[in-house]
C-alpha cells in the first residue's frame, strides 16, 4: 500500500518458510562472484532499454549509439565499481537528451503553468542534488512510477525467498531496500518509454499537481490512483527478473544438489509451462494510460481529441485565420498583377463578342428554364476549366448564385447536352 507520494505504508508477503540457504547465497554474493554476474546482466539490459527509448521515441541516434558503446564495455568490466562507473556514464548522456522534451497543458490551463514545468528540464532537483522532491510534473511522475517498481521489485524478491535489502549493485543503506533497487534497474527504461509515450501524445491537467512553497511539485490523488492502476505492468516484466537473480545466486551456493539446483518460478510458472510443453513468455500487456482529455478545456474525451465545444472554436479560429492568409495573399502585387491580367482577358473577349452577329439560341429563359438547372451534374472544375475562371466563380454558376456573360452560355448548352431545338 503506498502513500499518495509514494511512500510505502505497508507490505505483504509470503507466510512460508524460505531457504536459508539462498539467503546465505545471497549475503556471499560479492565473494562467490555471482554479484558482478548480475549487476553486468542488469545494468546491460538497463542500457538496451535506453538504448531503445534514445533511438526510437526521443530519436537520437547519435546519443543511441553512445549508449550502445557503454554497454559493449560491460563485458571488460571486472568490478562493481567499474560497472557503476559505465552505468553513470551512459546516464548522463540519457538524461541530456531529455532536457527540452516538451510538455503540454490545455489551453484554459496556460496561465497558471510555470515556465519550468513546459520542459522536462534536468532530472536532478535542485532542492536535493538527486531525483527526489522533482520541481515539475515529468519528473514527479517518473519518482512516482519508480517508486512502485521498486514496491513491485520488493514484493517479488521477498515472494522467491531473497532478503529485499541485501543487494549486489547498491551498498548497504538504512532504510533503503538494496536488491529491490538492482531489480528495478532493469525495468526503469520501460517506465520511460511509457511516460515519453505519454506526454507526446497527451496533455496534462494542472489540477493533477500541487506545487509546495519550496517548490516541489507533487501529485493530486486524482492522477496517483490512474497510475496506481500501473503496479501489474510492472509487477509482470520485474518478475522474470527476479527469478533470474534468484537463480544466479542458488547455483552459487557450493553445496546446492542436482536435485534441487533449480528454484521453483513463483512469480511467472515459467517451469509449470514448460513441464507441460508451452513456451514461456512474458506477459507483454501494456500499462494503462490516464484518460485522455481535450487540449483546450482540459475536460475528459474518448479519444484524446478536442471536445466538441474546443473542437467549434479551433475549427472557427483556424477559419479566421485562413481567411486573414487568404486576403493578404490577394493583396500581393503578384495576386493583383494576375487579377488585371485576368480582368483584360475577359474585358476583350466581351468586346469582340459584342462587336460580332448575335446568336439566336439559347437566350435568356433558355438558360433560367433549361441550361442551368442541368449544371448541377457537372463537376465544378470541368465548369471553371471549360469556361476560364475561379472554381468558387464556377460554384456560384452552377449554384444560381451568378448568371455568367451570355457569350458562355451556348457553351455550357453543349456542356450540359441541350441542343438547339429549332436545328
Amino acid at each position: 500500500m503506498l502513500e499518495r507520494d509514494g511512500t510505502v505504508l505497508t507490505t505483504t508477503g509470503p507466510v512460508s518458510p524460505s531457504d536459508a540457504r539462498l539467503r546465505r547465497a545471497q549475503s556471499l554474493a560479492i565473494q562467490s562472484g555471482s554479484a558482478l554476474r548480475i549487476a553486468s546482466k542488469l545494468i546491460e539490459k538497463k542500457l538496451l532499454g535506453q538504448e531503445q527509448v534514445a533511438r526510437y521515441k526521443l530519436l537520437d541516434v547519435k546519443t543511441a549509439d553512445t549508449i550502445s558503446s557503454y554497454r559493449t564495455q560491460l563485458a571488460q568490466a571486472e568490478t562493481l565499481e567499474r560497472i557503476r562507473i559505465i552505468e553513470s556514464r551512459a546516464a548522463g548522456a540519457y538524461w541530456a537528451i531529455w532536457r527540452n522534451l516538451p510538455i503540454t497543458f490545455p489551453r484554459k490551463d496556460q496561465p497558471r503553468v510555470p515556465e519550468h514545468w513546459r520542459t522536462f528540464g534536468t532530472r536532478v532537483s535542485p532542492l536535493t542534488g538527486s531525483p527526489r522532491l522533482a520541481v515539475n510534473p515529468p519528473n514527479a511522475i517518473l519518482n512516482y512510477l519508480y517508486a512502485i517498481l521498486e514496491s513491485e521489485s520488493r514484493l517479488a524478491a521477498a515472494a522467491l525467498g531473497l532478503d529485499p535489502g541485501i543487494g549486489v549493485l547498491h551498498v548497504d543503506a538504512p532504510a533503503r531496500d538494496s536488491l529491490a533497487c538492482d531489480l528495478m534497474e532493469a525495468v526503469r527504461p520501460q517506465i520511460d518509454g511509457f511516460l515519453v509515450d505519454w506526454v507526446t501524445r497527451e496533455t496534462l491537467k494542472r489540477e493533477w499537481f500541487l506545487e509546495q512553497r519550496d517548490g516541489n511539485c507533487r501529485l493530486m490523488s486524482s492522477l496517483a490512483v490512474r497510475l496506481s492502476e500501473t503496479a501489474p505492468t510492472w509487477g509482470r516484466v520485474v518478475a522474470p527478473i527476479a527469478e533470474w537473480v534468484a537463480q544466479t545466486l542458488w547455483t552459487s551456493a557450493r553445496k546446492a544438489t542436482r536435485r534441487d539446483q533449480m528454484l521453483p518460478t513463483r512469480l511467472t510458472q515459467r517451469r509449470r509451462s514448460e513441464g507441460r510443453g508451452k513456451e514461456f513468455t512474458v506477459d507483454t500487456k501494456p500499462a494503462p494510460y490516464p484518460k485522455k482529455i481535450c487540449p483546450g478545456c482540459g475536460a475528459t474525451t474518448r479519444l484524446g481529441r478536442n471536445c466538441p465545444k474546443c473542437g467549434r472554436e479551433i475549427s472557427r479560429e483556424k477559419l479566421i485565420g485562413l481567411a486573414k492568409l487568404g486576403r493578404m495573399a490577394a493583396q500581393s502585387p503578384e495576386s493583383r498583377e494576375k487579377h488585371s491580367a485576368t480582368q483584360r482577358q475577359h474585358e476583350a473577349a466581351k468586346r469582340a463578342w459584342r462587336s460580332s452577329p448575335k446568336p439566336d439560341w439559347p437566350n435568356e429563359k433558355t438558360y433560367v428554364e433549361q441550361i442551368q438547372p442541368r449544371l448541377v451534374a457537372i463537376r465544378i472544375s470541368a465548369l471553371a476549366s471549360t469556361l476560364g475562371v475561379s472554381e468558387p466563380y464556377a460554384a456560384d454558376i452552377r449554384a444560381g448564385r451568378h448568371r455568367p456573360h451570355p457569350r458562355h452560355w451556348q457553351t455550357l448548352a453543349q456542356l450540359a447536352g441541350i441542343a438547339n431545338e429549332s436545328d
